[in-house]
C-alpha cells in the first residue's frame, strides 16, 4: 500500500534522488553543463530545465501543489514573464487586479503594450470585477492572493469557475500563502507561480522562481522558456532542495507568529489599520478560512503619521530589519512605497491604496514576544 504523505513528509523526502553507489541520503549535485546524449531518454541541458537537480526541486514542489509538472526559473519575474508570454500573443487580453506585486505591475505596463497584448487592471479582487473586465479577446485571468501589500483575498474557486465558464486560462501568484497554506490547483487554477526567493528558499540567500501546472500547460511554457533562457544552475538547485526540506516547519512557525503580531498591532493606539486575513476583523476572514489552511506570515499595517514619522519608526527598530524581500527566517519590514511598489507612480500607489505610512511585515521564526517587543519600543 502506498502511503499518502503529508506536506511535512513531502518537504523532507519527495524528489530526493538517492545515489545508490555511495548511499548518500541527499540528491548529488551534478555540476555538469554538458551531458551525454547517446542511449538516453532525451537531451539534458541546464537551459532545457531538465537536469537532475532541477528535476528534484520540481518534483518536490509539484507534490506540495498537487501539480503534474513544473519549471524552475532564475527569478520570480522570469517565471511571471515567461508564463504570460507563453500563453498571450498580439491581440490577446489579460485581466489582472490593480493591487499586485509592483514588479508584475511594472512588467505588464512597460512590456505588454509594445507587444500588442491588451490588459485591464481591475480595481478590486471580486469575482464581479473579473467578470466585468472579460472581453471577446480575453485569454487569461491572473490572481494574486493574499495580495501584496494589503493582504486582499480573491475567491480562488469562484474565479477559476468563472474562467472555465468563459474558456479562459487562470494563473495565480501563490508566493505569500506558500504551498503550505494554500493549494490553488485544488481550487481549479491552471498555473501556480511562486517567487521562490521568498518562502521556498526561506533564508534570504537565494533568488529563483517556479511555475507548476498540468503537463500540457507546462509543455507550452517550456517551449517559450527555452528561448528566454531563465534557467538555474545545479548548485543553486541543491540549496533550494535543502531549504525546502524545512518549508513546512518554517511556515507553520511564521504563521503562528504572524497571528500573534497582528493581534498585538490591532491593540496599539499608534496604528491606524492592520491588514491580516487571520484577524476576525479582516473583511475577508471567512474567505480565508474557506480557502487557506493557514493565514500566512505576511501582514501590513499603517502608522498614524506621515512619511517622516514612518522613517523614524523604522530607524528605532532594534531586531526587525528594514530590508527588501520577504519570507526569510528573520522578520523583515519595509515601506512598500519605497520598495516593492517604487516603480509605481505616486498616483498609481494612491489608487492602489498604498500610502507612505504603510509598512509590510514579513514575520520570521523568532520568539513572537521579541518581535512584538521590538515594535512596541519603536512605537514609543
Amino acid at each position: 500500500m502506498k502511503l499518502q504523505a503529508s506536506p511535512d513528509t513531502i518537504c523532507v523526502h519527495t524528489g530526493t534522488q538517492f545515489d545508490h553507489h555511495v548511499k548518500g541520503v541527499n540528491t548529488p549535485i551534478h555540476t555538469s553543463s554538458a551531458f551525454g546524449y547517446m542511449h538516453t531518454n532525451g537531451n539534458k541541458y541546464p537551459r532545457y530545465y531538465n537536469t537532475p537537480n532541477q528535476v528534484a526541486v520540481v518534483n518536490k514542489l509539484c507534490a506540495l501543489e498537487h501539480a503534474e509538472d513544473g519549471i524552475l526559473f532564475s527569478s520570480g519575474m522570469a517565471a511571471i514573464s515567461t508564463l504570460i508570454l507563453a500563453f498571450l500573443k498580439h491581440g490577446d487580453h489579460l485581466v489582472i487586479p490593480k493591487e499586485i506585486y509592483g514588479g508584475t505591475y511594472h512588467f505588464i505596463n512597460s512590456e505588454l503594450n509594445r507587444l500588442g497584448i491588451e490588459f485591464t487592471f481591475i480595481d478590486d479582487t471580486t469575482v464581479a470585477s473579473f467578470e466585468k473586465a472579460i472581453r471577446e479577446n480575453t485569454r487569461m485571468l491572473f490572481l494574486e492572493t493574499p495580495s501584496n501589500p494589503l493582504m486582499k483575498l480573491t475567491d480562488v474557486a469562484a474565479v477559476a469557475q468563472l474562467a472555465k465558464d468563459h474558456h479562459l486560462m487562470t494563473a495565480i501568484d501563490n508566493t505569500f500563502a506558500s504551498p503550505i497554506n494554500q493549494n490553488p490547483m485544488l481550487l481549479g487554477i491552471d498555473l501556480v507561480m511562486h517567487s521562490g526567493t521568498k518562502y521556498l528558499g526561506g533564508h534570504s540567500d537565494l533568488c529563483f522562481g517556479a511555475l507548476v501546472g498540468s503537463k500540457a500547460n507546462i509543455a507550452q511554457v517550456h517551449a517559450r522558456a527555452i528561448n528566454l533562457g531563465g534557467s538555474l544552475n545545479a548548485a543553486t538547485c541543491a540549496l533550494i532542495e535543502r531549504s525546502m526540506k524545512t518549508l513546512s516547519l518554517r511556515v507553520e512557525r511564521q504563521t503562528q507568529n504572524a497571528q500573534a503580531v497582528a493581534e498585538f498591532l490591532s491593540r496599539q493606539s499608534g496604528i491606524k489599520k492592520v491588514n491580516y486575513p487571520g484577524l476576525s476583523s479582516h473583511e475577508q476572514h471567512a474567505l480565508a478560512q474557506k480557502q487557506m489552511k493557514g493565514f500566512g506570515a505576511m501582514l501590513s499595517f499603517e502608522l498614524d503619521g506621515d512619511a517622516a514619522a514612518t522613517d523614524h519608526f523604522l530607524d528605532k527598530l532594534q531586531m526587525i530589519v528594514p530590508a527588501l524581500s520577504l519570507g526569510g527566517v528573520e522578520t523583515l519590514i519595509c515601506a512598500s512605497a519605497k520598495t516593492s511598489h517604487l516603480k509605481m507612480t505616486p498616483e498609481q500607489r494612491t489608487s492602489a491604496g498604498i500610502s507612505d505610512s504603510l509598512l509590510r511585515l514579513s514575520v520570521g521564526i523568532e520568539a513572537a514576544a521579541d518581535i512584538t517587543g521590538d515594535i512596541y519600543q519603536a512605537l514609543q
